[in-house]
């Protein structure tokens, strides 16, 4: 993944001093195809993560059931 400093450095290389896409992918050691995404994207790269789950939660049904049974 693309991080927000590559982003940008793609975008300032290409606009502002005009350096061809074949250069900048070169000079960062990404993709073209890569350089050409940074460009078109509307901002930079969001990292989502979606909500994790616990390892206990695939027996926490069973723990719980225990505890009602057996309270200390």
């Amino acid at each position: 993944m693309l991080s927000v400093e590559d982003w940008s450095e793609i975008r300032r290389l290409h606009r502002a001093e005009g350096v061809p896409i074949k250069e900048i992918s070169r000079r960062l050691g990404v993709a073209r195809n890569t350089v050409r995404s940074a460009l078109r994207a509307p901002g930079p790269p969001r990292r989502e993560r979606g909500p994790r789950g616990s390892l206990a939660d695939a027996v926490e049904p069973q723990v719980r059931a225990l505890l009602a049974q057996f309270p200390r």
